[in-house]
């Protein structure tokens, strides 16, 4: 028999890892420890009476019983949410800036799960560049930002580390005794000023054929045989290949993704934890 009540923490957990797909992400972020996580599972399952997660050494996989009871799970706890926002008065922003190089194809995903994780908090979003959000950031413009390392600041939280690559679009030849093409951010960014700076340490001629406003617009450049773009590999579309060692071409390096924030609250705090979480994730496939 199904006992009459649930455990809301552990109703949570089981939904953090469905949905992070792993019990130690889901420990980072709910910050606890990934043992205190199982237990929680384990004490569900006790409760509902039925396994809900298939443990295998690579993933988690939801049973038959855990895929049924996940619509209820993730209903039950937007209630609960809603029910205390009653009582939270004016509803809360937080604003956030995203560095262009950082927020990849997974942005839908990682705003799903800020939003899931407060239905009633205001998000606020703007994508720029590294050095312009940093600025921005220190005059309080953005309570968060997540950014590439820029000119050797170190300080803030470390999600994720990406190495970048030379990429170009498939079939692509470089021409014979002309300057490498190179398609880029406008000014200022800073994988642009690595990119060059690699490039004539290296004594490579080069180019810029094409000026973006955004990766996005890089990324097509690129796929459109423009030339060739210093980019991370989950920001370029299915296909893009690094032909870096082909053309032997200087090595570049891991960035680090910071994020720098200045909030306190409870509320926009937890909603950056599931942030930071869900990123780490998506950063490391």
């Amino acid at each position: 028999m199904i006992a009459t009540s649930l455990d809301l923490d552990a109703v949570r957990a089981f939904v953090q890892i469905v949905e992070l797909g792993s019990f130690t992400r889901a420990a980072e972020a709910l910050q606890i420890t990934q043992a205190a996580v199982s237990l929680k599972l384990k004490r569900l399952e006790d409760r509902v009476g039925f396994r809900l997660v298939e443990r295998t050494p690579r993933y988690v996989e939801l049973s038959a019983q855990g895929n049924a009871f996940l619509e209820h799970a993730r209903a039950l706890l937007d209630a609960h949410d809603r029910a205390l926002s009653v009582f939270s008065g004016t509803r809360q922003r937080l604003t956030i800036g995203i560095s262009d190089h950082v927020a990849g194809p997974e942005l839908p995903a990682l705003i799903s799960r800020m939003n899931a994780q407060d239905p009633d908090l205001v998000i606020e979003i703007r994508i720029g560049s590294s050095g312009d959000l940093i600025q921005r950031y220190e005059r309080r413009e953005f309570d968060t930002v997540i950014v590439r390392q820029h000119l050797g600041r170190t300080d803030g939280q470390v999600l994720a580390e990406e190495t970048l690559g030379w990429f170009a679009a498939p079939g692509w030849q470089p021409r014979a005794n002309e300057p490498l093409p190179l398609a880029t951010l406008a000014e200022p960014c800073g994988v642009r000023a690595l990119a060059g700076k690699l490039l004539d340490e290296a004594a490579v001629p080069w180019t810029e054929v094409f000026v973006g406003g955004g990766v996005a617009a890089v990324a097509a450049a690129v796929m459109a045989g423009l030339g060739i773009a210093a980019l991370a590999p989950r920001m370029l579309p299915f296909g893009a290949v690094d032909i870096g060692s082909k053309l032997g071409l200087p090595a570049l390096p891991s960035l680090p993704i910071l994020l720098h924030t200045r909030v306190k609250s409870p509320r926009a705090t937890d909603t950056l934890i599931a942030l930071s979480a869900a990123f780490k994730a998506a950063a490391r496939g």
